[in-house]
This record gives C-alpha cells, structure tokens and sequence, in this order.
C-alpha cells in the first residue's frame, strides 16, 4: 500500500492524514493541540509545533495500523507535505535555532507598524497592491518584522533566516530552508505578478540588512523539498492554498473557511491587485492565483457564547436553528479581537438590540449571524465569483453556519466531503510530487470535489427578517465607532 501524508499545522492543532495514493481514501488520521493564544498578543513556540507534528504522526500510523489490520510503518509513505498557518513569523539565528517565540497571523501588536508601512511608498495602498498584492495589515509578515525591529532590535539584529511556520516545518524535516508561491505571497514581500522577493519592500523595514541571505528558496508547486526517513518531502504552503488543493477549487467558485478566523477565497488566472486593502491578492499552490479576504473572528465567537451561557457546540447550533432569521431584532458585532476586515485592529465586539425580552436563544441565533455577516460582506470584494460556494474548516460541520450561511449568501452551498480539506489538500500536494501528476487529475480521481449540498432559500419555517435586512442591520450596526477601543498605544 502505498501512501502519502498530509499535514495541517494550524493555530489550534497539528493534523496528519494518510492517504492512499491511488485511490484517495484515508487511511489514518491523527491529531495533537497547540497552546492555546489570545490577541492582542499571539505567539507560539515552534518547538511546540515540531512536538505536535510528531505526536500527530504517530497517531496517524497507529489509527493506519489499526482500520487496516496490520502494521503500517514510516516505510509505507512515500510522500509528505506541511501546510501551515499563513502570515506567522518564525526568526532563526545561523544554526537554524529558533531566537523568539513566533508571532502568528492574528498577533495585531504589529498594527502601528503596518500603519507606518502603508505610508512610506510614494503612491501608498495603490503601491503595496501592485507591488505585492497586499496592503500592510498586522497579520502580515512585513509589520511583524517591522515590529521586531521597533521593539526588539537586539532579536532583529541576530535574524540569520526570516520563515514562515510551514517554512520552519519543512526546514525541520529536510534541513533546507524553502518556500512555495503560495505562502510566501501572504509575507507583503513577495510579489504573485512577478513571481519574485520585493527586497525594496523589505528594504523599508530596514535598509541596512542583506535580506537576499535571509529568505528562504521559492520552490515550484512540485518541487520536492528533499526528505525526511526515506519520505519524498513536498514543497509545502499555505493553510488557504492547501484548502483550494483539497476541495479542487476552480476558477469562479468561492469558499468559505470557518475556523478561528473566517475566510473566502476564489482561484483565478489573474492576479489581484485591491488598493483598499480587503482583498489580498495571493497566489496558490498550483501556478494559478488566490484572491481572499479574511476575518480574525469566527468559530471562536460562537465558541465564546457558548462558554458565557453554558453551552456546547452543538447545543448552540440546534439553539440557533430554533430562531428566526434577524434573531429578532439582536445583533452581534464580532470583533472580539480586534479585526481585519475592515481594518480595525483595536476594535472589540458589541451587542445591538437589546431589551428585556431578548431570550438567550436570540444571543446565540445572532452572535451566528454576526459571524456571518461579516464573511459575506468580505466575501463580496472578491472579484469574479459567479460559480459554487463551497464551506470548508471546523465550523463547516454545525448545521446551524451551514444553514445561516445559505440564507444571507442566498445562495446553495456545498459543505466539502472531507473535514480536514487542509491536510487533504497537503495529501493532494505529496501525490502530485511522488507521481507528476497534476493536482486537479488527483482531486478527480480521489472524488474531493465533492459535498453535501444545504439550500435555505425559501424556507418558511419562521417570519424572520429578509436577508438583505439582516445584512443592511449589521452593516449599521458594524459601522459604529463605539468598537474601536483605542489605537494600541
């Protein structure tokens, strides 16, 4: 039986799959925790990572082991790729050894520093979306540099290498420091238009460093990144790359990732280039391009309003498909942590619409549809997006965001078959290198284009609000400036 693996470091958890090569079936899954982070400050310490791919794999063989009936070892795979959280910041000194913990994605203390950023190219947001795609924003890997030089100019003096957490992972692996398109387009200095490092970019952080001997190698989308115990090591990429592999996203079809953050990504020909800074315009793992935008709060809000009133996840999904659509009047504004679209990074969340009625099922029924809102109106700047909606991550599984999704999307949508689509877009990567097939040959021969399909439009179960009400009152309510708490000085 040959297989392949896929891994899927997240902020949350580390996840590996094993997969059959030829015929896409899982084979073994397996799982292990990070240390939980909380915003403004979010970091983690890689060496964690490397504990949890391990313990994860080892789950993964005996899970194998255990649905097949005999011993599968590391000498069964043939092929391994690491997706990785997007954005993080992982330093190393000329050993390779880690010199801080890394700043992940939603780590928002770098906001004053994309600020400064944003203003130091001549024709400003324009500039930055040509250049690289992207409009500075905290979650990107240049303010997390730019910080590091601000507050900690001992660190930034002793950088040998500048990684990305899926980077460190393969480094881990093979010893090689390496890249593909796709995450290092989400760093705002790599440029998807001309497939290259911005060093001018990264020049404004600091112009005295040789930043061509700090960045790793840009590998090609089935490139093998060398090997680990007889495994052919992959490339690699991002967390939102891997998901595209793993549900055969193509041209004109949008999906919706809902995990600790929300995202909508679309694959397209061209390149993105959005001065207002909603849309990044990254590239994918397969030599396409992947426009999206991204909320910093999602599954986590739910979670949180669960944990108030004493309630599961599952619980508060079937409490939420008890109430009407609009949740009769409550809104919630989900900007727990700050936010990232729209750009409001010292903003927190509120609740609209209160009155001595309001029942703990109308709390739930909104603090869904406040999650949702906001994805959709980030969704909608996303170009060319006229195909199928796809819902993909761990909030993908509860009826209650699958439902609320179709009716304020107005619009079917398809929940992917597989529940980890990251990991098994990585399993989709290592089958590409291992076999030189393409991917998308992969996804069909595996069926991973694929799903349930969940239509809400029409439902008259309830005389809730519209739709387009529910989205015009959170569009007025999200406007407010009672949010922002601040600028983060």
């Amino acid at each position: 039986m040959g297989l392949v693996a896929g891994v899927d470091s997240s902020t949350q958890s580390t996840k590996v799959e094993l997969r059959d090569i030829d015929s896409g079936a899982l084979v073994g899954l397996g799982r292990a925790p990070h240390a939980p982070v909380s915003p403004p400050r979010s970091e983690q310490y890689p060496r964690d990572w490397w504990d949890a791919f391990n313990a994860a794999f080892a789950k993964a063989l005996l899970d194998a082991s255990s649905r097949v009936g005999r011993s599968v070892t590391v000498r069964t795979i043939e092929a391994i790729s690491v997706a990785g959280q997007q954005h993080g910041l992982v330093v190393t000194d000329g050993a390779g050894v880690v010199i801080r913990p890394a700043k992940l994605w939603n780590d928002t203390e770098s906001a004053p520093d994309a600020t400064r950023l944003r203003g130091l190219l001549s024709d400003g947001d324009y500039g930055w979306a040509k250049a690289c795609g992207s409009v500075p924003v905290a979650a990107l890997t240049i303010s997390k540099l730019a910080w590091l030089r601000r507050v900690e100019p001992s660190v930034f003096a002793h950088i040998a290498k500048v990684l990305l957490p899926h980077d460190w992972l393969t480094y881990k692996l093979t010893g090689r420091f390496c890249t593909d398109r796709g995450d290092a387009s989400g760093t705002g200095y790599w440029s998807p238009s001309e497939e290259m490092w911005r060093f001018d970019l990264l020049d404004l952080v600091d112009p005295t460093v040789d930043w061509e001997t700090k960045l790793p190698e840009v590998l090609d989308p089935v490139e093998a990144a060398g090997d680990w115990e007889g495994i052919v090591v992959a490339p690699g990429t991002g967390d939102n790359m891997a998901a595209a592999l793993g549900i055969g996203l193509a041209p004109g079809d949008v999906a919706i990732s809902l995990g600790t953050s929300g995202t909508a990504f679309a694959v397209s020909d061209t390149p993105a280039c959005d001065p207002s800074g909603y849309v990044s315009g990254f590239a994918d793992a397969s030599g396409r391009f992947l426009p999206l935008v991204c909320t910093l709060n999602a599954t986590k809000v739910t979670d949180t309003v669960g944990v108030v009133l004493g309630i599961d996840r599952s619980a508060m999904s079937a409490m939420a498909l008890s109430e009407p659509l609009g949740a009769q009047g409550t809104v919630v504004v989900p900007y727990f942590d700050g936010e990232r679209t729209p750009n409001r990074p010292y903003a927190r969340g509120g609740v609209l619409g209160l009155s001595t009625s309001t029942s703990a099922a109308n709390l739930v029924r909104a603090s869904f549809e406040g999650v949702v809102c906001s994805i959709l109106d980030a969704k909608d700047h996303l170009p060319g997006t006229s195909g199928a909606l796809f819902l993909v991550g761990g909030g993908s599984r509860l009826p209650a965001y699958q439902e609320i999704i179709a009716e304020l999307a107005d619009q079917e949508v398809i929940v992917a078959r597989e529940e980890e689509t990251v990991a098994a877009g990585a399993c989709v990567q290592a089958a590409a290198v291992i076999t030189g097939s393409r991917t998308n040959q992969i996804v069909d021969t595996w069926g991973l284009h694929q799903g349930a399909i969940v239509d809400s439009r029409g439902r008259t179960s309830f005389k809730g609000a519209s739709a387009r009400e529910v989205r015009e009152s959170y569009r007025h309510a999200a406007a407010s400036e009672l949010w922002d708490m601040g600028n983060g000085e």
